[in-house]
């Protein structure tokens, strides 16, 4: 069942008696309000040393208001914490997060949501547990990540305005003082990719069709910006290489209103990098690069078929990342996949949004927008029970636990055995409930 709980059902639970709400029932010394701990005075950070922060956009105080912040969860024994990072002050919601290399700052994206809030990035000092400050974006963004320097993001904004030409950009935000240090023109610019050694970024344009090729090392000179030479047909997303030589872009299209799916292959060496050839695939929205192995996820345009009695999404796997060679495709969720992680135990993680979502009835098994393959001889798949999208997922390092963000509630599974029984996914016994709506997960600590 979906447990995202909206704002007003979270005010009458506010209302009544919250004495145990949220608790985990392993230990009553975890779960609350707020900002509090459980006594409800001023709390201090949590003192955790192994932490996971959830955003959540709807969570309750214990003063009766809802708003957004990062709850943390011990993530050595999947316990909540008593303890929240308020974003009230930063940020009018919380969503997508990134974490900087050194994980001592957290980075949360705040959309739109009213026409007196603006999108913003909420930057959380992750040993104070407390946001430290904002920066007001010209627009949406599903894409950023904190450059290697520990300090400058960059993020793309495909609807920033550009005077005197058409808009998207590229945004390099310094998160220590707080401010946007420069604005690169990328018309339509959507998602942004970085090599392996951080020298190189691809910013990646679906709606014009483009790839550019942006040097951070050179950017403030004025110069370090170039276009990819080749023909592109809705590109989403990109993976590279182990050694960054080699870049393989991810073509959406029909599923993208394009024309038909494929991926580009890219020689990042070339002057200018050019593409080299283009492999047809049956669906292209997300990859990743994995044990050597090209993984690509998406879904087919299909005509008469049936998405809720069958499977429509598409896992096509391409090992030894040979594209010369046969793949092997699994049938997966449908929906648009924007999500793939390597986990533990060789189980691969991929969430989608906009699938068709099955609600169990009877003998028939529920069914919503993750998948998980058994990358084991003999692939197996798996799909969850939990209805909804899923935004956010994250393996636990040094343990054998993943955290699924999916229709706002959290999930935790345990890779030690094989996570599915027949063609549905297990739970570990041991649950968190998020009061509010779970959006995304990300480990704050090494």
């Amino acid at each position: 069942m979906n447990r995202t709980i909206a704002a007003l059902f979270l005010s009458i639970l506010v209302s009544a008696d919250l004495v145990g709400c949220g608790y985990n029932n392993n230990n009553a010394l975890y779960g609350g309000p707020a900002n509090t701990n459980p006594t409800g005075t001023s709390s201090a950070p949590s003192t955790l040393n192994f932490r996971a922060f959830v955003s959540n956009p709807f969570n309750p105080s214990i003063t009766g208001t809802i708003s957004p912040a990062l709850n943390i969860i011990d993530a050595t024994q999947d316990l909540l914490s008593s303890f929240t990072v308020d974003l009230s002050s930063t940020t009018s919601s919380a969503g997508m997060m990134v974490e900087s290399p050194k994980r001592d700052r957290t980075v949360v994206f705040s959309p739109t949501t009213n026409t007196s809030q603006t999108n913003t990035l909420g930057i959380v000092d992750n040993a104070k547990e407390t946001g430290s400050g904002s920066v007001t974006l010209p627009g949406s963004t599903e894409s950023m990540f904190v450059w290697i320097d520990n300090t400058t993001l960059f993020t793309a904004v495909p609807t920033a305005p550009m005077n005197g030409g058409p808009a998207g950009a590229v945004l390099q935000v310094d998160i220590s003082n707080q401010t946007i240090t420069a604005t690169i023109p990328v018309p339509g610019a959507h998602f942004v990719i970085p090599n392996p050694s951080g020298n190189q970024i691809l910013a990646i344009s679906d709606s014009a069709n483009s790839v550019t090729i942006l040097a951070p090392a050179l950017l403030a000179t004025g110069g370090g910006v170039t276009p990819v030479s080749g023909t592109f047909d809705r590109p989403v997303w990109a993976v590279f290489s182990p050694d960054g030589l080699t870049a393989y872009v991810m073509n959406c299209g029909a599923q993208c209103a394009g024309t038909a799916a494929s991926i580009a292959v890219v020689d990042m060496t070339a002057s200018p990098p050019a593409v080299t050839s283009t492999v047809p695939v049956p669906a292209a929205t997300m990859a990743l690069m994995a044990n050597g192995n090209l993984y690509v996820a998406g879904t087919p345009v299909q005509s008469g078929v049936d998405c809720a009695a069958n499977l429509c999404g598409v896992l096509t796997v391409f090992p030894s990342a040979n594209l010369t060679a046969t793949p092997e495709t699994f049938a997966i969720t449908d929906g648009y996949h924007n999500r793939m992680v390597q986990a533990q135990n060789g189980q691969l993680f991929i969430g989608s949004r906009t699938c068709t979502n099955i609600i169990a009835a009877g003998s028939t098994p529920g069914r919503g927008c993750l998948s998980v393959l058994n990358t084991a001889p003999g692939g197996t798949v798996y799909t969850s029970a939990q209805n909804g999208d899923v935004t956010g997922i994250e393996p636990i390092s040094t343990r054998t636990q993943v955290y699924v963000c999916q229709g706002g509630a959290l999930e935790i599974y345990d890779t030690s055995h094989d996570v599915g029984s027949g063609s549905q996914l297990q739970l570990q016994p041991t649950q968190v409930t998020i009061t509010g709506q779970a959006t995304d997960v990300k480990l704050a600590d090494f």
